[in-house]
């Protein structure tokens, strides 16, 4: 029979170990972790789908190619150097990758109802997550995949009088980043609320090609009538053009060109940053707002 060991008298018995947190405590850390993979999987389709179509993927990159090297090689000739401050051609560049990105990151609005249509979304619905981190997903999805095409794009850099600086490829990157977070939101922001294509597709005419104009990609903000010019300083690409033109000027700034100013001021880099995510965070969330809402 084995006895007790002995105690010391005023001694205090050590206390037993802590017991790892079970049930409720570890709930919510596993909630999250089941959101977190379901972002993952959206984000993992669109990718998916980005590598399974090359072809369409080319052919969406051959429009600003095209607008880089012949409008952009036409208007060299006409437009003075000494009006720009850069040849037309670098000071157009940041407006092409804008327009880059522009494009795959409408497409997430009309997938969003082409999904609703088809049935698809339905589907997704029914998965164990909130409808929210669905939303969430399909963004970090379009994020992604326009981020990649306008990566693309930057090998072109050096064609425009750009210099190859790793810095400075990194800094338009993480320009790309912001500028498609924020015009993804927008998109699934406009398109939560629609269940027909056609109705997106027409309000895409109505309303992308007049902000894309007044985005200071294609000629200088300076030279529009100041009621243009005051629309331009509400135009989130306008602010996403000038992110990249600050990344240009930090690095190379005899390329960056003419800017918009406030009030007679440029803002700087972090002022444009913090207006991009501050509009694409607002968009999404009013969008996860409405698509939370049951059907």
């Amino acid at each position: 029979m084995t006895t007790p060991p002995s105690r010391t008298p005023g001694a205090v018995s050590p206390e037993p170990a802590a017991a790892a947190p079970r049930g409720p405590a570890r709930a919510p850390l596993i909630r999250v972790r089941h959101e977190l993979r379901a972002v993952h999987a959206l984000l993992h389709r669109d990718l998916l789908r980005l590598s399974a179509q090359p072809t369409h993927t080319a052919l969406m990159l051959i429009q600003p190619v095209l607008y880089l090297f012949i409008l952009g090689g036409g208007l060299a000739a006409l437009i003075p150097h000494s009006s720009l401050g850069v040849g037309y051609q670098t000071f157009l560049f940041p407006g092409i990758l804008m327009m880059t990105v522009q494009a795959p990151a409408i497409m997430v609005g009309i997938r969003l109802i082409t999904d609703r249509q088809s049935g698809y979304l339905r589907e997704l619905l029914m998965a164990p997550v909130n409808r929210s981190t669905l939303l969430l997903g399909s963004c970090a999805g379009g994020t992604a995949v326009s981020t990649i095409q306008g990566a693309v794009l930057l090998g072109l850099s050096g064609a425009v009088g750009l210099p190859y600086d790793p810095l400075l490829l990194v800094l338009l990157l993480a320009g790309m980043v912001m500028t498609s977070f924020t015009i993804t939101a927008l998109s699934l922001a406009l398109a939560v609320g629609l269940d027909r294509p056609e109705v997106f597709h027409t309000l895409l005419g109505l309303v992308m090609m007049p902000l894309l104009f007044l985005s200071g990609g294609f000629f200088p903000l300076q030279s529009l009538p100041g009621w243009a010019n005051a629309l331009a300083v509400a135009n989130p690409l306008a602010h996403g053009v000038e992110l990249l033109r600050g990344c240009i000027e930090l690095r190379a700034p005899d390329r960056a060109g003419a800017g918009m100013e406030w009030f007679g001021r440029q803002p700087s880099l972090l002022v444009e940053g913090a207006l991009l995510l501050a509009v694409g965070a607002t968009a999404l969330l009013w969008a996860a707002r409405r698509f939370s809402r049951p059907a």
